[in-house]
């Protein structure tokens, strides 16, 4: 029995919708990495950045969790661990390795390593809960090893900055143990949403760096100049308004869009989409930044993304 036209053009038209709201996410997330990249060059530092990054997206986060779902503000005994981890490993050091990556290395390139996140992902299921997968995540695993050659161009005697490089596969470790808490978060019969788990994120994040950084001692100065012409052309801007931009445009709302897209569409879906990131996020620092890959690079950068693809089909 097939199923009424009226019903499949309602899916269609819902797919559709949250294909449209991940891809904006993605383009805004994209983009940031181009406002953080002009950021950092004009001499603010990833921990500062990262601080102010977690801190005002939690503040934000925080009034609008208050208003729409007070419910979430209270953390359970059991929970409050997890939460923690999750906020200072999942999102200060994801944020603060991903910053000091792409001060060294070309944006894509950081975002390509940072993206086989999925695929430690995958091999903790495998390894550390010893459940199946299919075999197709060592082809997975394969080609993005053989891609990630490819884009440090390894027979040249790698190219590229070891210290970025190391930041970025930290990065990806951290965003993996970021997907894993995150996935044990969203289930169970005390599950969180997205939103407040995503703020309870930040807000570890944000405790972690008050820490680290209190605030009394923060350097003020250094967001109150501005970025200098970028790629050699265009206007000079004002890092505070820079940053704003950072805080609203490149992390709550691509934030929200994606959580709104998962209403609509399932994760595999998404995850095709998110792939676009390193890809779109290239182009605009090709642009703005200048920066240019080689074709050997840009080819190796397809075959990480067709393995991360791979490894995370394979769950």
């Amino acid at each position: 029995m097939t199923a009424p036209a009226s019903t499949t053009a309602a899916d269609s038209q819902r797919t559709a919708l949250g294909y449209a709201l991940l891809l904006s996410g993605t383009l805004l997330f994209a983009l940031n990495g181009t406002i953080v990249k002009a950021i950092l060059l004009s001499g603010v530092g990833a921990a500062s950045l990262s601080q102010v990054r977690a801190t005002g997206a939690f503040v934000i986060l925080f009034l609008l969790v208050a208003i729409l779902r007070p419910r979430a503000l209270k953390i359970r005994r059991r929970e409050w661990k997890l939460l923690l981890a999750y906020g200072v490993i999942g999102v200060s050091m994801t944020q603060f390795l991903y910053f000091i990556a792409i001060q060294r290395m070309p944006i894509g390139i950081a975002l390509i390593i940072e993206f086989t996140a999925p695929i430690w992902v995958v091999l903790w299921v495998r390894f550390g809960r010893r459940q199946f997968v299919r075999p197709t995540v060592w082809l997975g695993l394969l080609l993005a090893l053989v891609g990630l050659a490819m884009v440090a161009q390894v027979w040249r005697g790698f190219t590229l900055d070891g210290l970025g490089v190391a930041a970025a596969f930290g990065a990806a470790l951290a965003l993996a143990l970021f997907y894993i808490i995150g996935e044990h978060e969203r289930r169970g019969p005390h599950a969180r949403d997205a939103l407040s788990l995503t703020m309870w994120g930040m807000g570890g994040a944000t405790l972690f760096w008050a820490i680290v950084q209190p605030w009394w001692l923060f350097s003020w100065e250094s967001y109150s100049g501005t970025v200098s012409q970028l790629a050699g052309t265009g206007p000079e801007l004002p890092l505070l308004g820079l940053t704003g931009w950072m805080i609203v445009m490149g992390t709550v709302i691509p934030f929200a869009l994606a959580m709104k897209a998962l209403a609509y569409i399932n994760a595999a879906q998404a995850s095709i989409i998110g792939m676009t990131e390193p890809l779109i996020a290239s182009i605009i620092a090709w642009i703005v930044l200048a920066e240019v890959f080689t074709p050997v690079q840009m080819l190796g950068g397809v075959v990480v993304l067709a393995g991360v693809y791979l490894a995370e089909r394979s769950r």
